[in-house]
């Protein structure tokens, strides 16, 4: 990657966290298809068993349109893990 890139996080809790978090990843892709975002990177993690998150890698200069259309709870710098 060569500038800096937003990981946009949406969490879910609750008993039905992990289904609603990998359904939502399944939109995020779709929208980095339909887009066309530079990076195409999405997914779910667990954190534990009622806290699930999904994100999606988004590169800096493309944060302010996707954040407003798209509303996640929260970003962090990425990290290529």
């Amino acid at each position: 990657m060569s500038e800096s890139a937003i990981k946009l996080i949406w969490d879910f809790k609750g008993s039905t966290a992990q289904k609603i978090a990998e359904h939502h990843a399944k939109h995020l892709k779709e929208y980095c298809i339909m887009h066309q975002t530079e990076y195409t990177i999405t997914g779910m993690e667990i954190i534990h068993e009622m806290h699930c998150i999904a994100y999606m890698v988004i590169s800096k200069k493309e944060m302010i349109p996707i954040r407003d259309a798209l509303k996640p709870q929260r970003a962090v710098v990425y990290e290529n893990e």
